[in-house]
């Protein structure tokens, strides 16, 4: 009794607050040119999973205590993320590039033979629906499956009809026509975003009324931004949105109605904004010259407070949930940086990875 109650004390007097699940991360990084994936605890590398297909836009996906990896030749994997290892993979297609996972189910958006997969939780097929369009953006809101038809400027809402039951069976429930080429979206409670290539703005649909509408965004001066950003490099915090420019060396500020409030002059064309667990802090990723650097933002003052330079591209930023990190995926170095998030400095640099990417946090309870 008396460690536990230790143990307690140092994770208040370390992070601030009672952590009573004293929860462990283990964290994954996918090496992007590999075919593998590196595992990291306690600040080294444990070992790398190999045999993971075209990782070149790999993504992992935790739930309960099942991992998943998409690769971009269209295979879905499961893994124990105790363990590390695989336990089941599936090819839906070609190329795939989007999955979600649901209770009783794994949902693949496919690129090349124009479908989408419905596979159980163990990757066995379960429905393959044919669209005659890419698809992307794949979401899960309640009973439904929600995902844009990229050639077809539709988005479709698929029903569950089995809800609560061992195994799921969508139908169509409802479609939208909506901007021209829709590539990406998001999904903020009860509301799906959709942006377009061809478009100049996005689409809203109410999940709970199914209605939906467009809304455009200007930026100074009233004038429209040309192009919207992958979501996936949005911000959203509780009462401001972050929007990398476009061809431009900023942040757009809006707030939640996506009025326009500011925009931050960042070092360089930025691709990749990622908010801090408390939302206090943006971290921004740039391209070209800039591949090296990061900046941080403070969300309250909306100015850069530092500046961090590294010894080869920036592909990916991580923040750690229960510890004062922000985990770097230097890709030219093969290296993951640390930087301490309470002291704005680089604590480590965890060597051995090749050619880093994507940061995924499986947290251990």
């Amino acid at each position: 009794m008396k460690k536990i109650v230790l143990v307690l004390i140092l994770s208040i007097l370390l992070y601030g607050k009672s952590d009573t699940n004293l929860s462990k991360e283990k964290i994954f990084v996918i090496e992007r040119e590999s075919q593998s994936v590196a595992v990291i605890e306690d600040g080294k590398v444990k070992e790398h999973m190999q045999d993971m297909h075209n990782m070149n836009h790999g993504v992992m996906k935790f739930r309960d205590h099942d991992g998943y990896v998409i690769s971009r030749d269209g295979y879905v994997i499961k893994f124990n993320p105790l363990t590390n290892q695989k336990e089941a993979e599936y090819k839906t297609s070609k190329s795939a590039i989007g999955f979600v996972i649901g209770k009783n189910f794994v949902a693949v958006a496919n690129y090349d033979d124009k479908s989408v997969d419905i596979l159980s939780r163990d990757l066995k097929p379960l429905q393959k629906i044919k669209t005659g369009s890419k698809n992307v953006g794949i979401k899960i809101y309640k009973n439904y499956l929600i995902f844009a038809q990229m050639d077809n400027d539709k988005v479709t809402v698929l029903k569950d009809e089995n809800a609560g039951k061992k195994e799921p069976h969508f139908t169509l429930y409802k479609e939208f026509k909506v901007g021209k080429m829709p590539f990406d979206a998001m999904i903020q409670g009860d509301t799906y975003i959709v942006g377009f290539f061809l478009t100049k703005g996005f689409g809203v649909i109410d999940l709970d009324k199914m209605s939906y509408r467009q809304i455009k965004v200007t930026k100074e001066g009233n004038k429209p931004v040309l192009k919207i950003p992958h979501f996936g490099f949005w911000s959203l915090s509780k009462t401001k949105i972050f929007i990398p420019a476009v061809g431009d060396n900023r942040v757009l500020v809006y707030d939640k109605a996506f009025n326009f409030l500011k925009s931050i002059t960042t070092k360089g064309l930025p691709v990749f904004t990622s908010l801090s667990p408390d939302k206090k802090y943006l971290a921004v990723t740039f391209s070209g010259k800039d591949f090296p650097f990061i900046q941080i933002i403070d969300t309250d003052s909306l100015k850069v407070i530092k500046t961090f330079e590294f010894p080869g591209k920036v592909l990916h930023v991580r923040w750690s949930n229960i510890k004062p990190h922000l985990y770097v995926s230097v890709n030219g170095t093969n290296e993951v940086a640390v930087i301490d998030t309470d002291r704005w400095t680089v604590t480590k640099e965890i060597k051995g990875i090749k050619r880093p990417s994507g940061i995924f946090i499986y947290e251990e309870k």
